[in-house]
C-alpha cells in the first residue's frame, strides 16, 4: 500500500512572472525543486505534479515526477484555493483504483529552497503524533504581529493584535510572544482530513519548526532575482535537482535488465528444482507498440535461465544472457551496431545496472528499484518491476515519438 504520496501542484497561468513553474531557476526548471524533494525523501513513496498544461507534464515526466492526470481548467485559475486541487487528485486515484496513501505532502514549487530533511521530518512529525492532523513548515516572524496595525476609513489605526500583551506596539521586542510565519516548504496532511474534513490542515496542526534562511515564495521577478542570488550564496545545505536527463530525441534503442524489471523478482522453486517466475501480460502489447515505431529493443541478463530465453523469445526479443559485466557488454554491442550511447535508453532496478544507466542518454528505474538505482535514474517509473513497469516505460517512450513526430 502506497502511505505517503507528495503532490507538487503547477499550474500554467502565472500571471506576474508568466510559465514560472517551468522557467529555469539556475539552470533548472522551477517546479524539478520541488519533484527533487519529494523524490530524495525516504518517507515518500511517490510525486505526482497536478498540472492542467501538458508541457509542464512532460517537463515534470522528464524531470522524474508521475503525471497520471490533468487538472481541469476551472481548477487552475487565479483564485483557485488549494483544497479543490487535492480533492481533485484523490478523486482521481480512487476512481482509477490507484489506492489512497495515509499521508498527502504539498510541495509548492513557489518555495524551492528546502532543507534535505525537512519533508521527512514534517512526515514522521505526523505519523509519531497521532493527535495531530497534519504538519506544517513555519518559520520564526521577520516581523511581529503585535508591531501591525489596521488602517480604518478615518486615516487613524487599530492594532492587529490586542489580546493578552496591553499596547504591545509600544513594547520591545523581547517583551513580545514569538510567533511563526507558515512557509511554502512543506505541508503533511493526512489524507483522511482533506477528505472528511474538507481542509487542508485540520484542527490540531502540528509545527516543523524551519531556519528562516530559506524563507523563499517567488511571486514576483525580485523575488526571482533574490532566489536566484541566494542559490549562488547559500551557506546551507538545500536539496538541489541533479541534470536529469529526458528521453533522447533520436532514440534508437531500448535495453532492458529482465529480473526484477519484466519479472517481480521472485522466483517459485519445485521440489524438483524447476523454477518459475511471474511476468505481465501487458508488457507484450507495450514492446510490440515500440517495435512498430521503429525501436530497435534488447535484453541484458546477469543470469543464464531458460525461463528468461522462453520469456524473449515469447515477446520476440533479441538477448544476451550470463553478462558479468553488463555495462562492458553495452557499450561493444551499441559499437557493433553503430547506435551512439545518447541515442539510447537503459531501464534496471539493480546495482548491477548502474554501469549501464550512467552510459546511455536516458536511465531509467522501476518503482521498486535498488535506493542507489532510483537516485541515479533520470526516469523512475511507478510501477515495480513484473507489475506493470515495462508496459508504462513502453507508453511514455510511445507519447514521446509521437510527440516528436507530430512537432
Amino acid at each position: 500500500m502506497v502511505s505517503t504520496i507528495a503532490i507538487v501542484p503547477a499550474r500554467a497561468g502565472s500571471k506576474s512572472i508568466p510559465r514560472k513553474n517551468i522557467r529555469p531557476l539556475d539552470g533548472i526548471p522551477l517546479l524539478a525543486y520541488s519533484i527533487e524533494a519529494g523524490l530524495k525523501a525516504r518517507q515518500v513513496d511517490r510525486v505526482i505534479v497536478s498540472t492542467d498544461d501538458e508541457e509542464i507534464a512532460e517537463v515534470a515526466r522528464a524531470w522524474g515526477a508521475d503525471v497520471p492526470f490533468l487538472r481541469p481548467a476551472e481548477l487552475a485559475g487565479d483564485a483557485t484555493p488549494d483544497l479543490p486541487v487535492f480533492q481533485h487528485a484523490l478523486d482521481w486515484l480512487e476512481a482509477n483504483a490507484e489506492g489512497l496513501p495515509e499521508i498527502i505532502v504539498q510541495l509548492r514549487p513557489t518555495s524551492p529552497l528546502r532543507p534535505p530533511d525537512c519533508v521527512d521530518n514534517a512526515v514522521e512529525r505526523l505519523r509519531r503524533d497521532q493527535t495531530l492532523d497534519s504538519v506544517r513548515g513555519v518559520v520564526l516572524a521577520a516581523q511581529n504581529p503585535y508591531k501591525m496595525w489596521r488602517l480604518q476609513a478615518d486615516g487613524t489605526m487599530t492594532p492587529l493584535l490586542d489580546a493578552g500583551v496591553p499596547e504591545g506596539y509600544n513594547r520591545p521586542r523581547q517583551e513580545l510572544p514569538q510567533t511563526y510565519w507558515q512557509t511554502g516548504l512543506v505541508d503533511a496532511i493526512r489524507t483522511r482530513v482533506i477528505r472528511e474534513q474538507a481542509s487542508m490542515s485540520g484542527d490540531r496542526i502540528g509545527a516543523l519548526v524551519i531556519d528562516a534562511a530559506y524563507t523563499c515564495d517567488i511571486d514576483t521577478e525580485s523575488d526571482w532575482r533574490r532566489t536566484e542570488w541566494l542559490l549562488e550564496h547559500f551557506d546551507r545545505p538545500i536539496v538541489r535537482p541533479g541534470a536529469r536527463r529526458p528521453f533522447p530525441k533520436d532514440l534508437r534503442l531500448v535495453v532492458f535488465d529482465f529480473d526484477g524489471v519484466m519479472t517481480d523478482n521472485r522466483v517459485w522453486v519445485d521440489e524438483d528444482g524447476i523454477e518459475s517466475v511471474a511476468c505481465n501480460r501487458s508488457d507484450g502489447l507495450g514492446i510490440e507498440r515500440l517495435r512498430g515505431l521503429g525501436l530497435d529493443l534488447f535484453v541484458l541478463s546477469t543470469e543464464s535461465n531458460p525461463l528468461v530465453t522462453a520469456r524473449c523469445r515469447k515477446l520476440k526479443l533479441p538477448l544476451e544472457q550470463n553478462v558479468g559485466d553488463k555495462a562492458d557488454r553495452l557499450e561493444c554491442l551499441l559499437r557493433e551496431r553503430g547506435i551512439a550511447a545518447a541515442d539510447v535508453v537503459y531501464v534496471g532496478n539493480d546495482v548491477n545496472d548502474a554501469g549501464c544507466m550512467r552510459i546511455v542518454g536516458c536511465s531509467v528505474a522501476v518503482a521498486d528499484a535498488h535506493p542507489d538505482v532510483r537516485h541515479l535514474a533520470d526516469v523512475r517509473l511507478t510501477r515495480p518491476g513484473g507489475h506493470g513497469a515495462v508496459r508504462e516505460l513502453c507508453d511514455l517512450l510511445a507519447a514521446h515519438i509521437s510527440n516528436r513526430r507530430g512537432s
